[in-house]
């Protein structure tokens, strides 16, 4: 089995190295697809240097387009067998991965997510936040008939099958309920793994914002009875 592990990236120069690193100690990945959006803080110098080494593959994308289409452009690009989609700004470890890929390894899932919600260690904070989060995967259950819970997790992993066929549009962070979406209509077998989580605030250059979440409630409607 091959991993791509895609890293959408912007203005993340203090954390890239880090996380970069933390990935490949987990000696797992057959490439690391690193697509930056734009960045304006350096990130792209840092990135330019590290392009080549370590199972690092750079993407650049010349403005800023948003998570979902770096994303999007990370997956059009990967080459492996399984993907899965890694934050830049550590709020994610990758020491988690190897739990991620076990129910695929087994053969009993064919997407996992990384829940924040069952019980592994947190940093304690955000709490409007986290209501947002929930009432967000609490509207995916009723709509489409599953128990997810943590629908916005940035952690997902899948085979890369999961994406024959599948157009997706999300060039924000519109893409975590439009794909969670699509792959529920589709009725893939998906299983939750606890993940440990650090979330940043947004005085430390935390991005999705308010209106974000009115945007994903759109997407979940929109895709559960138009397409």
């Amino acid at each position: 089995m091959k991993l791509s592990v895609i890293i959408p990236v912007y203005n993340e120069a203090e954390s890239i190295k880090i996380i970069l690193k933390r990935v490949q100690d987990q000696n797992l990945a057959h490439e690391i697809v690193v697509v930056d959006d734009g960045s304006k803080d350096g990130t792209r110098d840092i990135l330019k240097e590290l392009d080549g080494k370590g199972g690092v593959r750079v993407i650049l994308h010349e403005q800023n387009k948003g998570k979902g289409a770096a994303v999007r452009t990370g997956m059009g690009a990967a080459l492996g067998d399984v993907l899965i989609i890694q934050d830049a700004d550590l709020e994610y470890d990758p020491r988690d991965i190897p739990s991620l890929l076990q129910p695929i390894e087994e053969g009993v899932a064919d997407v996992v997510y990384g829940s924040r919600f069952l019980g592994r260690a947190r940093r304690v904070t955000m709490f409007w936040h986290q209501v947002a989060n929930q009432m967000l995967t609490f509207m995916t259950n009723l709509l489409y008939n599953t128990i997810l819970t943590d629908m916005e997790t940035g952690y997902k992993v899948f085979r890369r099958e999961v994406l024959n066929g599948m157009i997706l549009r999300a060039n924000s962070f519109d893409f975590e309920p439009e794909f969670t979406a699509k792959i529920l209509k589709r009725k893939f077998r998906i299983f939750e793994v606890p993940i440990t989580f650090n979330p940043r605030e947004y005085s430390e250059g935390k991005k999705i914002k308010l209106h974000d979440a009115f945007e994903a409630v759109w997407t979940l409607l929109k895709y559960r009875f138009v397409e």
